[in-house]
């Protein structure tokens, strides 16, 4: 034979037990016919065969004393899951008499039983199996199918009607012990089988009542509510019917107010429209007034524009010329300074003179730099102003399309002015069944007089704005010239210094071989100099003629004055030049001291 588990056995038996205790409770119960009290011994028994079905399977709580297992924990937990137990579970711990846990636990029971609500509470703590393992051993009885079982038999017991008194008995100190003679088959039961259908369907029938009285309480707390609730209703619909009356009597009066006013303004906007129409006449002319001045102010700015070009290139070659004369004489002034007064410390000077040269370089090539970038912002700032010229230009002819525009609506707006008069003479009669169609053409008036009235505000704000661009581009165009002029000058300066670089380092290179000729000559030049030292160099007014041709000044006959002796020659009869390594090109020299001669302005060229 296979060896059974023990735990197996003792849920079998604990579940026979109750229920025969259950099935033996309900009939002594349906056989005594009234409340059962606390001394009625299957009741007795009930409540200890439930203590052993709850301690079945118990964990062993340690406290600072003893070891304690009671079932009083997993029943508190109920009040948690189940909000209606708050009641019971507040009432059992405020007994005077009861001290212990397990006295608690008997006391909550009793009560539960009266409810008629201990099936509900125990299915809420089997579903909750995971709090109930902190309590109870995997093999115990709540834990297993068993006590789902129990609580499906304990739903019977809700045909007993209990009146148990709690609060005078000593629960702590009974001792729960199982009676099995009153399970014991007998010749009276096994004759009793009659009884028991009818006791059944007595039962079944209790049960029906309770359920129906359930429904009906269910039902008549609904209607109450709808009562409540309709009558609430009925309060507020008579407040608003109330509202509604008087806000009726209102509508009609404004109505009546309204029906005054509207002939009042349709009065009123025939006199505004030919008002209106008389005005944009005005502002029609004056706009195209306004549209010729511009015009004739474009067509001005474009000749001015033209005839300041022209101005700017012939002032830009009288500048060439002037700066090729300026730096002739520059040179040879900066050459006599030398020559006269730096001869002796050349070498010395020359040095530092290639350190400050190749600084000047580098500034000068930074300046170029500078100056080709501004150059590129300029030409940007042009290609600019062209783009915002063809945006007027863009803008004068949308300013015509909306000219034209105006002017259909304002011939739609007479048509319909002349139409409206006539269907006025002729429909004065129903006025009142066609109230509705005028005030839509009032609405239409209205909006097409605010559309004229915007139209005329954007002409006129037009209008200010190419003004404005106009007196713009005339500043910008203004601030391109002087631009352009600045970009020459410095053009010219840059130039000037490359020149001036390249001379430099030709001079450099040429000086160490020609230093002894130049000395022998500036030797030559200073007696020349201590011979001519008492004459006077004459006018421009008074040199008229070259001193050696006897011919006149001109163009093509420049004056050429020597510095030291004061005659003047012409440019074809000073042959004699001489090589300086400071300039690319020989200098003229007198033919008779030898010295430098410097080229002068004729009295007849302006």
């Amino acid at each position: 034979l296979a060896v059974k588990d023990p735990t197996a056995v003792e849920r079998a038996n604990l579940l026979n037990m109750a229920k025969l205790s259950i099935k033996g409770l309900i009939e002594s119960a349906l056989s005594f016919g009234r409340t059962l009290d606390s001394d009625y011994p299957p009741l007795q028994q009930f409540f200890v065969v439930m203590e052993h079905c709850l301690k079945h399977g118990l964990k062993v709580r340690k406290s600072f004393l003893s070891y304690n297992k009671t079932i009083w924990g997993p029943l508190e937990l109920v009040e948690k899951l189940y909000p209606e137990a708050e009641e019971i579970a507040a009432s059992v711990r405020d007994l005077p008499g009861l001290k212990t846990p397990l006295g608690r636990a008997r006391a909550w029971l009793r009560l539960a039983l009266m409810q008629k609500k201990m099936a509900d509470y125990l299915r809420c703590l089997i579903i909750q199996r995971d709090l109930l393992s902190e309590f109870y051993e995997y093999h115990a009885l709540m834990m297993e199918e068993e006590g789902a079982v129990i609580v499906g038999l304990l739903v019977g017991l809700n045909v007993i009607d209990a009146n148990l008194c709690v609060k005078g008995e000593d629960l702590d100190s009974q001792v729960g012990v199982i009676d099995f003679s009153m399970y014991l088959k007998s010749d009276d039961d096994i004759g009793g089988k009659e009884r028991n259908v009818q006791i059944a369907a007595i039962l079944d029938q209790k049960n029906y009542v309770e359920e129906l009285n359930r429904q009906l309480n269910s039902t008549v707390s609904s209607l109450h509510a709808r009562v409540d609730s309709l009558e609430k209703s009925n309060t507020k619909l008579i407040e608003e019917l109330a509202i509604a009356k008087n806000n009726i009597i209102k509508l009609q009066e404004e109505n009546h107010q309204l029906r005054s006013e509207n002939t009042l303004i349709l009065m009123k906007t025939q006199h505004h429209l030919e008002a209106t129409k008389v005005d944009v006449e005005a502002e029609l002319q004056t706009y195209k007034h306004s549209r010729q001045g511009l015009d004739e102010m474009y067509n001005e700015a474009r000749r001015q524009l033209r005839e300041e070009s022209q101005l700017r290139q012939d002032m830009e070659n009288e500048l060439v010329v002037q700066v090729s004369m300026k730096h002739e004489i520059e040179i040879a002034m900066k050459l006599l300074e030398k020559d006269i007064h730096e001869k002796q410390d050349t070498l010395i000077g020359l040095r530092q003179q290639l350190d400050e040269v190749k600084a000047i370089n580098m500034e000068m090539y930074q300046k170029l730099q500078v100056s080709e970038d501004a150059m590129k912002e300029k030409n940007e700032i042009i290609g600019r102003l062209e783009d915002k010229t063809n945006q007027i230009n863009a803008t004068m002819k949308q300013l015509e399309q909306r000219l034209h525009q105006a002017e259909k609506a304002q011939k739609e707006a007479e048509a319909e002015d002349e139409k409206l008069k006539q269907e006025y003479m002729t429909k004065s009669e129903s006025l009142q069944k066609e109230f509705s169609q005028k005030e839509k053409q009032l609405l239409q008036l209205e909006t097409d007089l605010k559309i004229e009235k915007e139209w005329r505000q954007t002409l006129e704000d037009d209008l200010q704005k190419e003004k404005e661009t106009v007196s713009h581009l005339r500043v910008e165009t203004q601030e391109i010239m002087n631009l352009k002029k600045e970009f020459l000058k410095l053009q010219e300066k840059n130039k000037q210094l490359k020149r001036i670089c390249q001379d430099q380092e030709a001079a450099l290179e040429e000086l160490a071989s020609k230093l002894s000729e130049s000395k022998l000559k500036i030797e030559d030049i200073k007696e020349a100099n201590k011979a001519l030292q008492g004459q006077v160099w004459l006018k421009d007014k008074e040199a008229t003629h070259c001193k050696l041709c006897e011919k006149e000044f001109s163009l093509s006959k420049r004056k050429h004055h020597c510095r030291n002796c004061g005659e003047i020659f012409c440019n074809a009869c000073s042959d004699n030049e001489l090589p300086l390594p400071s300039s690319p090109k020989p200098v003229r020299v007198c033919d008779s001291c030898h010295a430098i001669l410097i080229q002068r302005c004729s009295s007849n060229v302006p």
